[in-house]
């Protein structure tokens, strides 16, 4: 397709096109003249998974350069491909090492990770920075009053277990590596406000309990 149709079909303008081939955020197309190339279907899916980032997942433009960097790179096997690109989104705050609940909610991240037979924050190193947001979280539980201790996040975590292997199983159908970290990366960032349908969840619930 050429340069107008692979903007129809995105929703993306000529002029944002050019600019994400310029830095590279898009596979380039097969030149067939001096101011013209034709692209395929590989774009277009990027041009689909920038936006989503941006748009419905409303992260930086930085990070949004960045994770397509990862999918790109042929030169790491899947897992790591995959893992680099996952650890390039947001992770949220780091918690606040000044509050006393911070050491408590460590401690029980640390119990749910024992539990599950997870690398420690220790034992991943640079990786650790991905168990920053979960101790903030729970700190924060904690001082509001909230029970949250490991056995409750163990049955968190193995829920969420059962919904990464669905994901991942849902990703294999894909053709390529390329495809399949792409449509990973979707998945993750698209799939966070889902848990917002806990709250319809937790509302049926309460009226069950409560109800007099």
């Amino acid at each position: 397709m050429r340069l107008p149709e692979l903007g129809g079909r995105s929703g993306v303008s000529t002029a944002t096109i050019k600019y994400y081939l310029r830095e590279g955020q898009l596979p380039a197309g097969v030149r067939i003249g001096a101011t013209q190339a034709d692209y395929d279907e590989s774009p277009l899916r990027r041009l689909r998974l920038v936006r989503a980032l941006l748009q419905a997942g409303r992260l930086p433009v930085a990070t949004a350069r960045e994770v397509p960097a990862h999918v790109d790179d042929e030169s790491l096997g899947l897992t790591i491909r995959l893992g680099a690109a996952l650890w390039a989104l947001p992770h949220g705050p780091a918690p606040d090492e000044d509050a006393p609940e911070t050491a408590t909610a460590r401690t029980e991240v640390a119990a749910m990770l024992a539990e599950l037979g997870r690398p420690t924050a220790e034992e991943l190193g640079e990786l650790a920075p991905a168990h920053r947001s979960p101790v903030g979280s729970v700190a924060t539980l904690i001082r509001l009053g909230h029970p949250c201790d490991g056995e409750y996040l163990v049955e968190q975590a193995r829920v969420m277990r059962r919904v990464a292997m669905r994901d991942l199983g849902s990703v294999e159908e894909f053709p390529t590596e390329g495809e399949r970290v792409e449509a990973a990366v979707a998945s993750a960032v698209l799939s966070e406000p889902l848990p917002a349908s806990r709250r319809p969840a937790q509302a049926k619930e309460a009226a069950q309990r409560y109800r007099r």
